[in-house]
């Protein structure tokens, strides 16, 4: 099928090797991937037969668990963030595992005597949500009001994993007391995970009595943050691409692009490629990013579109319409350069690349 000339190239051998590499990380630990926002863009979501395999998942809204069930996944799904009420029968109608920790969603639960599946949210230190070890006791007695409630997990957020192991730490003590009082109650406990993308690579030592971990932004390849590069060995698993679909030679002193913030300082070739920002092609890039064509990089110049943007390709020689663009190449441009120039994260990059942008899977 014919598409349009900007895609997201998602390469399937680099996530069945992050995905090695982290199994051979963890140990025995199981391995929830984290599914949410599309794979952090990938839509690897859409793409069953590497999901299949995992005997649970977890995702961050009720709407990406139901999508996932319509595709045909049959195994477990995770709401890591608590849902609203409002969403309640489609998270019985889906058959989905609620993260709880609202004390509204449990009474509606207790009103319905609703058969459901829990991991319960516990609060240690990320001040987002979750059960506070203070309430954590009376929660859990209130709790027990319905028989048809399955505790099946319990699991904390480090908010700090890449900042400060004094806090990190602290939080883990906090959320082994609360597996302790849950224990209690509740004996066996099917999934305890407390550890992220962060938190596996830096503090996988100090959560022995966690079973399982969370990977999100390494499953595809990229890294939480610099300190953590040299402790496993990952391979980004997406590229962004067009092609160049207009070329025009202008003179000296030429503006280029909306509000004529771009002077050209000689006669100069430009290219004009498709992708701006309504595809996720930042505008802070304006007259500050780059991309690579033919090997070299080129400067985007001008302030970025909604739908294009104009890049300096003078020193290019034989460059024609219909030339491989690279938005990041993971070799030339990395999406951490792109971050880096719009001060944000990789994180924020690639999951927001709209879906207005084929996704194409390679091997």
């Amino acid at each position: 099928m014919d598409t349009r000339p900007t895609v997201m190239e998602v390469n399937l051998t680099n996530l069945s090797y992050n995905i090695k590499q982290i199994q051979k990380y963890i140990g025995n630990k199981e391995l929830i991937p984290v599914i949410k926002a599309n794979g952090y863009g990938s839509n690897i979501n859409e793409y069953l037969p590497l999901i299949k395999p995992f005997k649970i998942i977890a995702v961050a809204t009720t709407d990406e668990g139901k999508y996932l069930r319509e595709l045909g996944y049959k195994n477990a799904i995770l709401i890591l963030n608590q849902p609203s009420i409002q969403e309640l029968d489609k998270i019985l109608k889906y058959n989905l595992i609620v993260g709880l920790s609202s004390n509204e969603f449990l009474d509606e639960l207790i009103r319905r005597k609703s058969k459901i599946k829990v991991h319960l949210e516990i609060e240690t230190g990320m001040y987002r949500t979750g059960i506070s070890l203070n309430n954590l006791s009376s929660y859990i007695e209130k709790l027990t009001k319905n028989k048809n409630i399955q505790v099946e997990g319990i699991y904390t957020h480090l908010s700090s994993a890449d900042s400060d192991k004094y806090y990190t730490i602290n939080q883990l003590e906090n959320f082994d007391k609360a597996i302790t009082i849950v224990q209690e109650k509740f004996k066996n406990i099917k999934y305890i995970h407390a550890l992220a993308s962060t938190g596996i690579i830096n503090y996988l030592n100090y959560a022995k009595r966690t079973n399982a971990v969370r990977a999100g932004i390494i499953l595809y390849g990229y890294y939480p943050c610099n300190s953590v590069m040299t402790k496993i060995s990952l391979k980004p698993i997406l590229k962004l691409k067009t092609k160049i679909t207009f070329l025009k030679e202008v003179p000296k002193n030429t503006p280029i692009s909306y509000s004529k913030t771009y002077l050209t300082k000689k006669t100069t070739s430009i290219a004009t490629i498709p992708i701006g920002y309504a595809d996720g092609l930042r505008r802070l890039l304006s007259n500050k990013g780059f991309v690579i064509i033919k090997g070299k990089k080129c400067k985007i110049v001008g302030n970025i579109c909604m739908d294009s943007c104009m890049v300096d390709v003078s020193s290019i020689k034989d460059v024609k319409v219909g030339d491989d663009v690279f938005i990041w190449d993971n070799e030339n441009i990395k999406v951490e350069d792109l971050a880096k120039i719009c001060k944000t994260i990789n994180y924020e990059i690639i999951s927001t690349i709209s879906k207005r942008v084929p996704r194409i899977y390679i091997s």
